[in-house]
């Protein structure tokens, strides 16, 4: 039941709107936390909350309490600023799109050169399944607020198409180029979406398509970033990234990258605990 207070807060985008507890609730809610939990976060946002308050001072109080509470449950309230994280690391979104991809079957390279009919294309991600190729652009935006505007897949399905001709020239049929592909971190405008539609692009942002968004692929798979993890220091994450560690259960294979950071045995235990329960949990 929503709490009836009228308190004007500040999005990421600067505009106004009414603080909603059952906004905060819900995204509690997917977090994992239990109800009496999410009920005693609310409880003391709610009470601390003032008019002209920001939506980034409000998620960092209900994240500093869930992180109190269970560091696993505070990793999955951080999704949407853990891949914000992974750029501001300087690491590519599309490695990141193409590891979730490799765990759903695809084979995947990043960086691929494609010959199109008036020139070549660098293609950030092109990936391969049952005799299919796809390939994909991917759009990083840096801050909360700015979305991808129609003239993203405006853009990309020009060079689509560039690429598209000339492969029915050359290709077999039995190597099909499937339609390409937006992959963007934050939303689509309306007329991106109807644009992409239209022109048959499959877009894929944040919390789009509905139930099938990103943040759905990430939670149903378990394929949480390493920028997830709460109890990583922001040097440890950077390593391993640079080890080319995108995913946090990669660590639970390659757990001797812990022994080269030099964390000791029982941090060590804390954080593949932290890799079981994170990446075990279902939506």
């Amino acid at each position: 039941m929503e709490n009836k207070v009228e308190i004007d807060i500040i999005k990421s985008s600067g505009i106004q709107v009414k603080f909603s507890f059952n906004k905060l609730r819900n995204s509690l809610k997917h977090s994992g936390a239990d109800y009496v939990m999410i009920e005693e976060i609310v409880g003391k946002v709610g009470g601390e909350i003032y008019d002209g308050i920001t939506t980034n001072e409000i998620y960092n109080r209900a994240f500093a309490l869930l992180k109190n509470k269970k560091s696993v449950f505070a990793s999955r309230y951080k999704l949407k600023k853990a891949i914000y994280e992974l750029g501001l690391t300087g690491f590519p979104f599309g490695r990141f799109i193409s590891s979730l991809l490799r765990y759903s079957d695809y084979s995947t390279k990043c960086n691929v050169i494609m010959e199109g009919v008036c020139v070549t294309h660098e293609i950030d991600v092109v990936a391969e399944k049952n005799g299919e190729t796809t390939i994909i652009e991917c759009k990083f935006h840096g801050e909360e607020g700015l979305n991808c505007t129609v003239e993203t897949p405006l853009y990309i399905h020009s060079r689509f198409k560039d690429v598209h001709t000339l492969w029915n020239k050359k290709q077999s049929k039995n190597n099909k180029l499937n339609k390409g592909w937006v992959v963007n971190n934050t939303r689509f405008t309306e007329h991106a979406i109807k644009y992409g539609k239209c022109a048959e692009l499959y877009l894929l942002s944040w919390d789009y398509p509905h139930k099938n968004g990103l943040k759905d692929r990430i939670d149903k798979l378990g394929l949480y970033p390493v920028t997830a993890s709460t109890l990583l220091t922001n040097r440890e994450k950077q390593f391993l990234l640079s080890r080319d560690i995108v995913l946090y259960r990669q660590l639970w294979k390659d757990k001797f990258f812990l022994d080269h950071l030099g964390i000791s045995t029982s941090r060590k235990e804390r954080i593949l605990d932290d890799v079981n329960q994170l990446c075990s949990m279902k939506q």
